[in-house]
């Protein structure tokens, strides 16, 4: 992990002083284990909610710098897990070229479909 400065009201979960929470300290001082059950999802771990943020992230776009930042990683190997799970993004990066080049399907001069400039 980075040592990187966390703003203030970043974290979800902050330690006593605002920064990140130990490992060691955190079902104890996020009583999360009584939070799971009540929610109905016992079994349910925080590293779960970090996997589905990143997850998410990817499929955004997000890429392996923006990603690593996130997680907090200085390599690009775990970053890289999210990167692959997501590679089917060619078509919708595909669909918005085409957005990009075709315009606006509703222009009043008949040019509909033709390309645009792009700036």
């Amino acid at each position: 992990m980075s040592s990187a400065v966390v703003p203030p009201g970043a974290l979800v979960f902050p330690g006593a002083k605002g920064g990140p929470l130990r490992r060691s300290g955190f079902n104890t001082r996020t009583r999360w284990v009584d939070a799971v059950k009540e929610m109905g999802l016992p079994g349910l771990h925080l590293h779960d909610l970090r996997h589905t943020g990143n997850m998410l992230a990817a499929k955004s776009g997000a890429g392996l710098k923006d990603l690593m930042a996130r997680m907090g990683h200085d390599n690009v190997r775990a970053a890289m897990i999210y990167q692959h799970a997501v590679r089917g993004a060619d078509r919708t990066i595909t669909d918005a070229i085409d957005r990009q080049i075709i315009g606006r399907d509703d222009e009043e001069d008949g040019s509909a479909g033709m390309p645009v400039p792009v700036s």
